[in-house]
């Protein structure tokens, strides 16, 4: 009979089996069909646990498609006494859905949750827990810290990073409950086990990110655990880790001292002649317990998460010193081979720290080549990359870059091209001895015809001559020259102005009168920027040309010392009669902007000196800075770094800087550190005692025998051979064998010295009754 069970129960398990295999197949071939209100009721009033689980199946299908399943909630809630796992998971995960449209109903199932946090099994229990806690019932809030406190300190890891996990819910659930929900927290962050830990961690920085006391005796286990952590977990302990540095660290610097130099004769008899002591450069002096952090997480880098990367990259950047900043260049750089969207966002974080540290990037300037995949926020980015590399970079590598710009001026995307021709102003401006090539590379452009091009290149040739005006007369005159090919309004409008700049340069022979003559010509024909800049250079070279004739005036004056100045007859100058003729053109323009400017212009030539002083003022040489410039400050890894032009000069809502560096003498005792009342590990101090050598030194204080496991705790371990335990053992055994034979010894001594003490004690008894009977006699 018993046989005969046996064969029933397996072939009612491969009947099972056999069906869910049927059904998974069924349901990967085909989408689930939603079956009416009333049939899936019964499914789910169902005795049969695999009815049941294949009407939770397709309640919660229609869930998560958005379809209404509230009129289930009192057939499905009654199931949550089920012993079946995978019918308690369905459950819960409608529980949580569903339990704010129905408060009432969620409530009536507290009980069996409750029931289920003394469950043998620990899945059923971190499971129980974690739905308790996502319930968002006020009324419980005290349940389920009550909840968080039993699995606080329950004996399976999995429940207690499932307590870890509920903190920050029941914190949202009611703030007031935060008293507790910190003694809750002490005790998991000081768990042995590292995933419990980091869930910790992470609740830390959610409810109380500011309580930095909690930290102190846990600081160098959680450093020692975030190796092993995930992913998630250990972006929470590196920002935790950053901020506790900040607040707990002072930056110390001292000078170091420059090397000596070799003493000669002289300064030895003391004739040579005595120096000032140059001052050396600071340098950082970091924390024993910071380097502890900052090697600990050196193995991050190697993470296949690049969100640990760059997290390690900005503890490096920020708590670092530039050694370690170096060491996370090249990981960051190896997640531009990545997806698009990655290379995105890293090279958001490469551009940040390349600002700072430019020079740790030139090695690997051809990871920063254009590719022809490349979507237009990363080619941005890496040509912002070049230009910042490019001063520090070797001649080879500069020419390399400058092939790369000039390639992709000419190439026909209108915002590469606008974007490579600055790009080779930026490298002009930041290395002079470059700039000439550029020059010519931008001036190869101005007769393009694409307009953009040459406007823009135009734009990029104006800020390099006003760096320095006087050895770029040559180019103006060439540029002069090139008005008749340049169609682009913007173009036309810049070479115009260049031109009204140098008209003040070498007085009558200056070619900006005769350059105005050409373009009144065409005045009518020419763009509204352009009559603008025109009207502008009238008024400049008619000013100069005042300016000239108050100068002739005043040295003729001197000569002729007081002698009545003939009348000048300045009106058939040349120059006046330009400038009367483009007051006439434009009175009779239609652009109101362009009449009022021009009137403007002629009330401030009335007065000279007041008009040399608008109009004539020397310009500031432009700067082009990075266009990265304006996302300097803000954390590696945050949104507000990518998205800095969108939030503004704050950045983001919700953005949060570092804490400031805090001042020396005002940081924590580094005592606190010290785990368990053990010393600091890193000065003098005794290290921590294992529990091997303490139960070793414990067994030899009582006399037993030792099997010499303190020694090697002490040693530590690897550090003996098996011959060196068996010769410890043989003279273990031969120090006992004299130790017992002196002990033997000795116990005869102490025996033979007895008996002699016995015997005189004997024979002191015996004289003593021999005295008390005579003196009986004598009486």
């Amino acid at each position: 009979m018993e046989s005969i069970s046996r064969i029933s129960n397996l072939l009612e398990s491969a009947r099972e089996l056999t069906l869910d295999a049927a059904q998974a197949a069924r349901s990967s071939r085909s989408t689930t069909k939603s079956l009416p209100t009333t049939q899936l009721k019964k499914l789910l009033d169902s005795r049969n646990d695999r009815e049941v689980l294949d009407g939770l199946r397709r309640v919660i299908s229609m869930m998560y498609r958005q379809q209404k399943t509230l009129p289930f909630f009192s057939s499905i809630v009654k199931n949550v006494a089920s012993p079946n796992i995978e019918i308690k998971k369905l459950v819960y995960i409608y529980l949580i859905h569903h339990a704010e449209q129905e408060p009432d109903m969620a409530l009536l199932s507290i009980n069996t949750i409750q029931k289920s946090l003394s469950d043998t099994n620990p899945q059923v229990r971190a499971l129980a827990l974690r739905t308790m806690s996502g319930i968002r019932v006020p009324v419980i809030s005290q349940i389920v810290s009550l909840a968080i406190k039993k699995g606080a300190v329950d004996m399976s890891p999995y429940v207690r990073k499932a307590a870890a996990l509920a903190i920050p819910k029941c914190y949202r659930l009611e703030p007031n409950t935060l008293p507790q929900l910190l003694e809750y927290l002490a005790t998991l962050l000081g768990d042995k086990q590292y995933f419990v830990a980091g869930a910790a961690v992470s609740a830390f920085m959610e409810i109380c990110p500011d309580r930095v006391d909690l930290i102190h005796m846990h600081y160098r286990s959680l450093v020692k655990k975030i190796v092993d952590m995930d992913e998630w977990s250990q972006l929470a302990v590196l920002r935790m880790m950053t901020i506790y540095a900040r607040k707990c660290f002072p930056r110390r610097t001292r000078n170091v001292k420059a090397k000596e130099k070799t003493g000669d004769l002289q300064d030895f008899y003391g004739e040579g002649a005595s120096e000032p002591a140059s001052e050396g450069e600071q340098m950082v002096v970091l924390d024993p317990d910071l380097v502890l952090l900052l090697n600990g997480i050196k193995p991050l880098l190697q993470s296949r998460n690049s969100g640990v990367v760059v997290a390690v990259a900005r503890c490096y950047t920020n708590i670092g010193t530039p050694e370690y900043t170096k060491a996370a260049v090249g990981p960051l750089v190896a997640l531009l081979r990545g997806a698009q969207d990655i290379q995105q966002v890293a090279l958001f974080n490469i551009v940040s720290v390349c600002l700072a540290h430019p020079e740790s990037f030139v090695k690997y300037a051809s990871h920063f080549l254009v590719r022809a995949t490349d979507t237009a926020p990363v080619w941005e980015l890496k040509l912002e990359v070049l230009t910042l590399i490019f001063p520090h970079s070797p001649l080879q590598t500069k020419s390399l870059i400058l092939n790369e710009l000039e390639h992709f001026s000419r190439g026909t995307n209108k915002l590469i091209v606008c974007e490579a021709v600055r790009a080779i102003g930026r490298c002009a401006q930041a290395d002079p001895a470059t700039a000439p090539r550029c020059m010519r590379l931008l001036l190869g452009q101005i007769t393009s015809l694409d307009g953009t091009l040459a406007a823009e290149s135009l734009t990029v040739i104006r800020h390099l001559i006003q760096q320095d005006p006087q050895a770029h007369m040559g180019t103006v005159v060439r540029l002069a020259k090139n008005l008749d090919s340049a169609t682009d309004p913007q173009a036309r409008a810049t070479i115009i102005w260049l031109v009204g700049e140098f008209a003040g340069l070498n007085g009558e022979d200056n070619i900006a009168a005769d350059v105005l003559r050409i373009l009144l010509k065409g005045f009518a024909d020419e763009s509204e920027i352009a009559k603008r800049q025109i009207v502008l250079l009238a008024a400049k070279v008619y000013l100069h040309h005042l300016n000239r004739e108050t100068e002739t005036q005043k040295q003729t004056e001197d000569e002729r010392q007081g002698s009545p100045p003939p009348p000048p007859n300045s009106e058939d100058h040349p120059i006046t009669r330009l400038w009367n003729y483009v007051l006439l053109l434009v009175r009779y323009d239609t652009s109101y902007d362009l009449r009022d400017r021009t009137r403007l212009y002629k009330a401030l030539l009335s007065v000279p000196q007041l008009a040399s002083l608008m109009l004539l003022a020397p310009k500031p040489a432009p700067q082009a800075p990075s266009p990265s410039e304006t996302r300097k400050g803000f954390m590696l890894g945050s949104s507000a770094l990518v998205l800095a032009g969108v939030g503004g000069v704050h950045g983001l809502r919700g953005y949060e800087p570092l804490p400031d560096w805090v001042k020396e003498g005002r940081e924590p005792d580094p005592k606190l550190r010290n785990q368990g009342g053990v010393a600091n590990e890193y000065g003098e101090e005794k290290k921590a005692v294992p529990a091997a050598q303490m139960l070793g030194d414990a067994s030899s204080t009582h006399g037993s025998r030792s099997n010499g496991l303190g020694a090697a705790a002490a040693a530590g371990t690897g550090a003996k051979t098996l011959d060196d335990w068996l010769a410890e053992d043989e003279e273990e055994e031969e120090e006992e064998i004299e130790e017992n034979g002196e002990a033997e010894e000795s116990e005869e001594e102490e025996s033979e010295e007895e008996s002699e003490d016995e015997e005189e004690e004997s024979e002191y008894e015996s004289d003593d009754s021999k005295a008390e009977l005579e003196g009986f006699l004598n009486e």
